[in-house]
């Protein structure tokens, strides 16, 4: 190829990707507004679907394992969350 050609061909690829990363900056607003938040807030939108039936299933492991808890925390046991 060209030296011109390339030129043109990595003029056009700057250009896409500044136009890809203008449209990742959103500003500096949040995406979910104040007066939206409520309805994220939901219970619906947890991830268990039936807390209950969660909550009967962990008593069952932590009666078989005889163990209790450290079923939602990330951590490696040394205490260093």
């Amino acid at each position: 190829m060209s030296p011109s050609r390339c030129r043109v061909i990595l003029f056009a690829a700057t250009l896409c990707a500044m136009g890809v990363l203008q449209g990742c900056s959103g500003g500096i607003q949040p995406w979910v507004k104040p007066y939206e938040r409520d309805r994220l807030a939901d219970p619906i939108m947890l991830w268990d679907r039936d807390a209950a039936s969660t909550a009967f299933l962990d008593h069952v492991y932590e009666s078989r394992e005889g163990s209790r808890g450290g079923t939602g925390a990330a951590g490696g046991g040394c205490g260093c969350n």
